[in-house]
């Protein structure tokens, strides 16, 4: 049976309350905390924090006499960050996912999000570049004189990269339309913070093969400082959001994939550091094909017509002095 509506002057009715409540702009909708997704984001968070604990405790251990720390060398050390800032990786897949799937999305969420992002994807990896990456122990001295400078500014675009997706995904700027894409503007800070753990776990392979990057250690630097300009650009990359139990795919796409996964599994250390570099490069030509095309499609005018509108305006004046 359906309640009767309320008098003008009284209550609001069940309608009105309820549109209230799926207002995203709603105080009691905006603080509203979901379990599961938070409890992710949380996750993550603790995961960007350990991280962090690693990288000091790899230092300790570079300069304790025993060359341990808590019963672990350094690179041990490095390797824990790497693989807890990959779990914070998936924890943050997690949480956008099942907010998504519940629609029990709120703007605390998001913050929370993007606060925890910015411990696990941005902390964690800069340290992982003034210790490890970008060090004089990669057998240039003034690497100890350029490496808190990547390291922040790797950091300082990972909070504005962010920061930026927080305005641009924000409802007030949607009120009357869902707006949905299938990229990301910039390359994502998980992505990026990925990409720095994978070169560190193939530094690390390097290193117990006794072998190492030798010279090609200065590409290093403008690598990371690559990494952190993509954040802030504007080069689309594919989300994946689209991606769920009922997405379909071509035989060759779904052999493709267990191939890359079995390379993983086999190689990981080279692999994933790979795949990162593709994920990358391959924003960087789609970049540059759409702005190709784009220069393409201008309409060209021919150079007959382009002398003539430019001869036009000075040809009135002398023929009125006449």
């Amino acid at each position: 049976m359906t309640p009767p509506r309320r008098q003008p002057g009284g209550n609001v009715t069940r309608e009105v309350d309820l549109a209230r409540r799926e207002d995203p702009y709603n105080v009691t909708q905006a603080s509203r905390i979901y379990f599961l997704p938070n409890l992710m984001t949380a996750g993550n968070l603790f995961c960007g924090f350990m991280a962090i604990v690693e990288c000091i405790q790899a230092r300790l251990a570079e300069t304790a006499p025993t060359g341990e720390y808590l019963g672990a060398t350094d690179a041990e050390h490095y390797k824990f960050a790497v693989w807890l800032i990959f779990g914070a990786g998936a924890f943050d897949l997690l949480d956008g996912r099942l907010a998504r799937m519940g629609g029990r999305e709120s703007l605390f969420g998001a913050e929370f999000d993007s606060l925890a992002d910015v411990i696990s994807f941005g902390m964690a990896p800069a340290l992982l570049m003034f210790y490890l990456i970008i060090s004089p122990t990669q057998g240039f001295e003034w690497f100890r004189h350029v490496g808190w400078f990547v390291g922040f500014v790797y950091l300082l675009c990972a909070a504005i990269r962010l920061a930026r997706f927080n305005v641009i995904t924000n409802p007030l700027l949607y009120r009357d339309k869902k707006v949905s894409t299938k990229d990301f503007i910039g390359l994502p800070v998980p992505a990026a913070a990925m990409t720095v753990a994978a070169l560190v776990l193939f530094l690390l392979k390097l290193a117990e093969m006794d072998r190492s990057v030798k010279s090609w250690s200065l590409v290093l630097p403008l690598l990371m400082l690559l990494v952190a300009i993509l954040m802030v650009s504007t080069v689309r990359y594919p989300s994946g959001k689209n991606v769920d139990l009922q997405t379909q795919t071509r035989l060759q796409t779904f052999v493709l994939f267990l191939i890359v996964v079995g390379l993983v599994v086999l190689y990981k250390e080279y692999a994933v550091f790979g795949i990162c570099l593709a994920y990358i490069f391959l924003g960087l030509l789609r970049h540059f094909r759409r702005a190709r095309s784009a220069l393409r499609a201008l309409p060209v005018r021919p150079v007959s017509a382009a002398i003539h509108a430019r001869t036009l305006p000075t040809e009135g004046p002398r023929r009125a002095r006449r």
